[in-house]
């Protein structure tokens, strides 16, 4: 039995490796800025962690611990927070959780980063580790900082760069395509034939509880995906009516009338999101041993039925 500290741990994905590490058999310190609402159960201990943009003491909260899994942060990408900001929370907090946990002889630590440490919003080609990183916005280089920082502390460590997850009580954009597929109407996307990767929070898990079992993964940096080709927006919007046992009802607008208004109004980065390819090749995690259990159909029909049972 393991002692983890899950940082960030009301989040959707916080609470979905909180249960599931409780599920493991483990222990579980979920540390978290507010009350968790619905409650953990039984072997989760909560704890409330300080405001991360300031200076934090993480000896507390990692004594008597094993392993730490380290989401706490910014998660979201916005104009309206200081480049600052996101270098306190995202980069120094972390790196501030990295020096402390090899003061308190801490087993493992894995950082969760984004693949916008490796890129911006869409990219040319599948992505790999290879490939140079090249975040474009403050998130993405709060994040790379933090790998560095996490990197160059001691702490035996495994970073992960999951892709856009998707999965039951998913927010963000995702939430909203899901809405829009649960609509009556048809929808006009039909000519978006972009492919972006998603991960699926049963295929993050795996990967989580894989790299803790491998000793192989100490020290490296992985992209983490759902296998197999990435749907486009049609397709993943024709997957979550199918899985309503719905017709996918698209309509054929060309997507260059959306983007110029997007463009136009100095939206571009969200037309990049939306419009842009961005393919991620987890190849590196599955050569270590990685096994995912579900591909992105099955995932997506999941979040689907779990919505509609919500």
């Amino acid at each position: 039995m393991n002692r983890v500290l899950v940082t960030g741990a009301t989040g959707f994905l916080g609470r979905a490796v909180v249960t599931a590490f409780v599920e493991d058999g483990n222990l579980v310190r979920a540390a978290t800025r507010s009350e968790p609402d619905p409650p953990f159960g039984a072997n989760v201990e909560v704890v409330m962690h300080p405001d991360l943009a300031e200076p934090v003491d993480w000896r507390p909260l990692l004594d008597g611990i094993d392993i730490v899994i380290h989401l706490a942060g910014i998660a979201h990408i916005t104009t309206s927070l200081r480049p600052d900001l996101y270098d306190r929370v995202n980069h120094l907090a972390t790196a501030q959780a990295a020096a402390a946990a090899v003061q308190c002889g801490i087993r493992r630590f894995v950082f969760v980063s984004s693949i916008r440490a490796q890129c911006g919003p869409a990219a040319n080609h599948a992505l790999t580790e290879r490939d140079p990183p090249a975040p474009s916005d403050s998130y993405g280089r709060s994040k790379l900082a933090a790998e560095a920082a996490v990197a160059s502390s001691g702490v035996p460590f495994t970073i992960l760069r999951p892709v856009l997850l998707y999965g039951p009580g998913v927010k963000g954009n995702l939430a909203t395509l899901l809405r829009a597929a649960r609509s009556p109407w048809p929808l006009p996307v039909k000519l978006f034939g972009n492919r972006r990767s998603l991960l699926g929070i049963k295929n993050f898990i795996s990967a989580l509880r894989f790299v803790l079992s491998a000793p192989q993964t100490i020290g490296g940096t992985y992209v983490v995906a759902d296998p197999g080709i990435p749907p486009s927006i049609a397709e993943l919007i024709a997957m979550m009516r199918e899985a309503q046992g719905r017709r996918p009802r698209l309509v054929p607008i060309p997507p260059a009338l959306f983007e110029l208004p997007l463009r136009l109004l100095g939206r571009g980065e969200l037309w990049r999101r939306l419009g842009g390819d961005l393919r991620v090749d987890p190849g590196k995690l599955i050569a270590a041993g990685w096994k995912p259990p579900e591909d992105t159909r099955t995932g997506i029909a999941a979040m689907v039925q779990a919505a509609q049972t919500a």
